[in-house]
């Protein structure tokens, strides 16, 4: 079964390596159930090199989940995260982490003045 293993996305280009890939397989990318068109395919002898540019008039807000498949297997998938609400939700998180660490200095600090 193919490995697949995400390497980069610079300049709108994501690129992954693949293991086991059996020879003459293609690769598709899927987005929202339309295939990416323009998917490069480089043999490296025993690995391939995938790489696709990621088309900005594809992308919307909230989550972009990409499908990786050869043939009709997926072999992986890659995630972003746009807009307004990847804000709120770090955010969110971050108080929630703060009031948590507030929480265990609390007691903590009571820890050691009952102990000592």
């Amino acid at each position: 079964m193919a490995q697949i293993t995400q390497t980069s996305l610079r300049d709108g280009v994501w690129t992954a390596t693949v293991d086991d890939l059996e020879e003459g397989a293609e690769i598709a990318i899927f987005l929202h159930e339309e295939t990416l068109e323009y998917v490069n395919v480089e043999s490296d002898g025993d690995n391939y090199t995938v790489s696709v540019p990621i088309p900005p008039q594809r992308l919307s807000m909230g989550v972009n989940t990409f499908m990786v498949m050869s043939g009709d297997q997926k072999i992986g998938a890659f995630t972003m995260i746009a807009g307004d609400l990847v804000a709120d939700d770090l955010r969110a998180e971050v108080d929630l982490l703060r009031a948590e660490l507030d929480m265990l200095k609390k007691a903590f600090r009571r820890h050691i003045r009952e102990t000592i």
